[in-house]
């Protein structure tokens, strides 16, 4: 009599397929599953604070180039007249990558890429929250839910006040090596060197440089995110038109609102500029010592034009990843929100 032969399967060619499929498809599946479950389960005051840290790191390592070529250029009128690099060393946003490229190589675009990335994800999980906090208190006030472009206004200077405070360490840092050279007296060899060697050759007080200036730059968002709450009623289509039209409606919200905002408040970004880099420039080729006397060397030596070195290379910078942001993190709220109102997995 036969032996009964046993089920192994191990001649189908076929049965072989599906069980190698199944091996690969079930360690991408399994994971992704306990994230959403994990996500679902986020309590909704934390939501801004996911969102908002996850679209700092993508907009942060999406525009870091341009960041650089923006702060070189902020920077430059302070070096060429103190006789530090020659005039004009960087012309344009053409010019100036072309300089970059020969001088130091595709790591001088991404030269301070690791605090702008950590900058990047507190300042905006900070921002959010506060900014989501604030207009959600206020919405509970008689006057500002008559009034939402009034507490858009005061949600948004709230919000940047409090990232803007916390984060100016990273952004000194940052600037210090966007705008390192062989032009300059300073030189660390990374990011923990640099908070190293300004904590104990300038103080604490160099990473507070340009504060000032940057909490004058409120007045930024001040005007962006009210113009951006207004952009969207009216470019977001209705909840039920499709993905495509809401990113649209968005892009479009972010980059007019984004647009409006630089114009009208660039010249402080130069003015913070220079004082970050001001301490650790020779003492006798003078100082920026407060934002008053900074603002008038650079009209008695530049002229007015030197409130707007780099804007075009910076609205080049700032629209894009003003979009990346925005989008990144309405999608991430959107889907989060998606998952707690969904049946758990």
């Amino acid at each position: 009599m036969a032996e009964p032969q046993s089920r192994n399967d191990g001649g189908n060619p076929r049965s072989a397929q599906i069980v190698t499929h199944r091996a690969q498809v079930i360690p991408t599946v399994v994971p992704m599953k306990l994230l959403e479950t994990q996500l679902s389960k986020v309590p909704d005051s934390s939501v801004p604070a996911i969102a908002g840290a996850t679209a700092g790191i993508v907009s942060g390592l999406t525009v870091c180039p341009l960041d650089v070529i923006k702060t070189k250029l902020q920077a430059q009128g302070g070096f060429s007249k103190r006789g530090l690099i020659k005039d004009h060393y960087y012309n344009g946003l053409t010019g100036t990558i072309k300089t970059i490229w020969k001088t130091e190589g595709i790591k001088g675009f991404y030269r301070g890429v690791v605090p702008i990335t950590l900058g990047y994800l507190p300042t905006w999980m900070v921002y959010f929250t506060v900014y989501e906090g604030c207009k959600s208190r206020l919405s509970e006030e008689e006057y500002f839910r008559q009034h939402s472009a009034v507490a858009h206004v005061v949600s948004a200077v709230s919000a940047g006040a409090c990232s803007t405070t916390l984060t100016n360490p990273i952004w000194v840092v940052k600037t210090r090596l966007m705008t390192q050279g062989s032009h300059t007296s300073y030189h660390y060899k990374g990011t923990i060197d640099a908070f190293r060697t300004m904590y104990r050759q300038e103080g604490f007080i160099s990473f507070y440089a340009g504060i000032v200036p940057a909490l004058f730059g409120l007045a930024h968002v001040a005007v962006q995110f009210p113009l951006y709450e207004e952009f969207k009623k009216v470019f977001l289509p209705p909840p039920e038109s499709s993905e495509s039209q809401k990113v649209y409606g968005i892009l479009l919200s972010s980059c007019l609102s984004k647009m409006c905002a630089s114009f009208a408040t660039y010249p402080h970004e130069v003015v913070r500029t220079r004082m970050q880099i001001a301490r650790a420039m020779p003492s006798e080729n003078g100082h920026y010592d407060n934002v008053f006397q900074t603002i008038y060397k650079l009209v008695r030596e530049e002229g007015w034009r030197a409130f707007y070195s780099g804007l075009g290379t910076n609205l080049v910078r700032t629209v894009p990843a003003s979009a990346v942001t925005l989008m990144t993190y309405e999608l991430i709220v959107e889907q989060i929100t998606k998952l707690k109102g969904s049946p758990k997995l």
